[in-house]
């Protein structure tokens, strides 16, 4: 018996990196899971193909975030086609990609983020979980400064998280609760690629500072981790980047 049988989870942005790990680890421990994207079909389809070849449960779900109807049609496939919504795994983020519309970061990071909470929770019963998945750079950026290529990025995603800390108390109503994973530069990212390719160096230079960045798969464990973890809704869960917490006035 796993700890999640019987349960069902959508991991927003997963048919790749983070995302896509979450929902093994997720779909490992018995849960049937609604695997996410936007646009490449192929990897997504490759992510059920290994869940269900473990024994588990597992469906690709296209949807564009911040549209109403693919915030809709994810939500409805978790009923579809398992009967039920129990966690909410909010990792789907961006602003980096070029040709997007300069409005793109907090469309994605903050406004997908409210509205597919805000469609998930009706179906969502008495005792389930929303993660909400961001990065240092985001969670401090009022008080730590981060690199100006990423700053838009940031300000977005702590928009995003201010926004869905703002849901807590209606969330309790229902027996929802809601937990935050922030963590450090992750290596092997694509916003880790794409932030080392406008600012060369930028990910070597972090992981001198830090000491050591996580890798996709060791941020994935914590991410699930927190779908399970007995602590209090609006609970901020840390991964590697100690050096932030002496100088963020947090």
């Amino acid at each position: 018996m796993g700890q999640l049988d019987n349960k069902t989870a959508i991991v927003t942005g997963s048919s790749r990196g983070i995302g896509a790990d979450v929902a093994k680890i997720l779909a490992g421990e018995g849960a049937a899971v609604v695997v996410n994207y936007r646009q490449k079909a192929p990897r997504a389809n490759k992510v059920v193909q290994g869940i269900e070849a473990e024994g588990g449960r597992a469906v690709a779900v296209g949807a564009d975030l911040t549209t109403q109807e693919g915030v809709q049609a994810l939500a409805s496939a978790a009923m579809e086609n398992f009967g039920s919504l129990d966690i909410l795994v909010l990792n789907a983020s961006g602003g980096m990609e070029t040709g997007m519309g300069e409005d793109y970061a907090l469309k994605l990071n903050r406004d997908a983020q409210v509205n597919m909470l805000n469609a998930a929770v009706p179906l969502m019963k008495e005792g389930s979980r929303v993660v909400f998945v961001t990065s240092h750079q985001a969670h401090f950026i009022n008080t730590v400064p981060t690199m100006p290529a990423y700053e838009p990025v940031a300000r977005s995603k702590r928009a995003g998280e201010d926004a869905l800390r703002d849901l807590i108390p209606n969330l309790a109503e229902k027996g929802i609760s809601l937990v935050v994973v922030s963590g450090d530069m992750i290596e092997g990212t694509v916003t880790a690629t794409l932030l080392d390719r406008s600012t060369p160096g930028a990910i070597e230079a972090r992981r001198a500072e830090a000491g050591k960045l996580y890798s996709v798969e060791e941020f994935a464990q914590v991410v699930a981790g927190m779908v399970t973890a007995d602590v209090e809704s609006g609970h901020t869960e840390y991964a590697g980047g100690a050096d932030y917490f002496g100088k963020s006035g947090q």
